[in-house]
């Protein structure tokens, strides 16, 4: 836990894009961030929003009595600022294809 990353969550697959789900705040880890600041962004994007404020990620979380703090949420947002969802998620496609495959199996 030497990081000063954000940790989103412990899933085996890579993330589509290090900013949605990965990015230094300040110094400090924050290893309790999970998915849900991510979700919700995108969740606020599918709603129409094309650039979600902070405050749009708490009120999603907050609908569904989860936690938000407000510092991830806002550094989330800082970090795409300027940036499309569809951009975001084309570069990380492009950054999957250098991972391989693994294949295997066949018979």
């Amino acid at each position: 836990f030497g990081s000063s990353h954000l940790d989103c969550g412990s899933a085996p697959t890579p993330s589509l894009h290090p900013l949605l789900c990965s990015a230094p705040v300040r110094g400090r880890l924050f290893a309790a961030m999970s998915k849900k600041y991510c979700a919700a962004y995108l969740m606020a994007v599918l709603a129409g929003k094309e650039s979600p404020s902070a405050s749009d990620i708490q009120k999603i979380l907050e609908s569904v009595e989860a936690e938000c703090d407000s510092a991830v949420a806002e550094k989330l947002v800082s970090e795409l600022e300027g940036k499309t969802v569809h951009e975001v998620i084309a570069a990380g496609k492009e950054k999957l294809k250098a991972f391989g495959g693994g294949g295997g199996g066949g018979g």
